[in-house]
């Protein structure tokens, strides 16, 4: 049940992921690259989970609002497995109906909450966006460090993310769209970012980036 209640929260909670295929012959620069990505998502998934677990706790749902939970669950299920085993129809076709099948289920799992344990959640969304936002501020401030950037590139820096995260959501919460658009579109978001990112930096900077970099994933290959 405890499992049961950390997937409801995860698919209240479901967000667009994007994940962009890549060739398996790749050189060995970036399969380091590809490992420490897979590292931080392996990361990133544990700390989701975490944070799914702590808000299941939080909402302290019925016993009526477990069992429906597990209903809509196996009715997912069986829809999922159906889809899965489903050869009669295209790789597109069958994410587009994978997507519309979550979006479905997201919903559902949304009308089984209280106002109150809705207004719950956005506090611990909230708790959450609080402590990601502190974090990031840590970072910058290494940054700031490490690569002598001035109080102005920090600014541009800080605009940059802010101006990155409206349009994402923005994207996201775009019903207009069908998956492969807004995938589309947060990817080439993703390219934009790093584009204007180089353009706040001096070519020294750049250098000393490469430079950490570079001893980042040598010192991960020899672990």
């Amino acid at each position: 049940m405890k499992k049961l209640l950390i997937t409801l929260i995860a698919l209240v909670g479901i967000s667009i992921a994007v994940n962009a295929q890549t060739p398996s012959r790749v050189r060995p620069a970036v399969k380091s690259e590809r490992r420490e990505a897979m590292r931080h998502h392996r990361h990133r998934k544990i700390r989701r989970h975490r944070r799914h677990h702590r808000m299941a706790q939080q909402l302290n749902l019925s016993n009526e609002q477990k069992l429906q939970a597990k209903t809509y669950h196996q009715e997912f299920k069986k829809k999922l497995d159906a889809l899965n085993s489903n050869e009669k129809i295209t790789v597109k076709e069958q994410r587009d109906q994978k997507a519309a099948l979550l979006k479905e289920q997201k919903s559902k799992m949304q009308s089984l909450l209280t106002p109150e344990q809705k207004d719950i959640m956005a506090k611990v969304k909230a708790v959450d966006k609080a402590k990601a936002d502190q974090h990031y501020a840590a970072r910058m401030d290494k940054m700031k460090t490490k690569l002598n950037l001035s109080d102005k590139q920090v600014a541009a820096m800080k605009a940059q993310r802010t101006d990155m995260m409206a349009k994402v959501k923005a994207i996201k919460e775009d019903d207009r769209m069908d998956r492969v658009a807004k995938k589309e579109k947060l990817m080439a978001l993703k390219t934009e970012m790093k584009e204007d990112n180089k353009k706040i930096y001096t070519p020294e900077q750049l250098q000393k980036i490469e430079e950490l970099k570079k001893a980042r994933m040598d010192k991960k290959a020899v672990k």
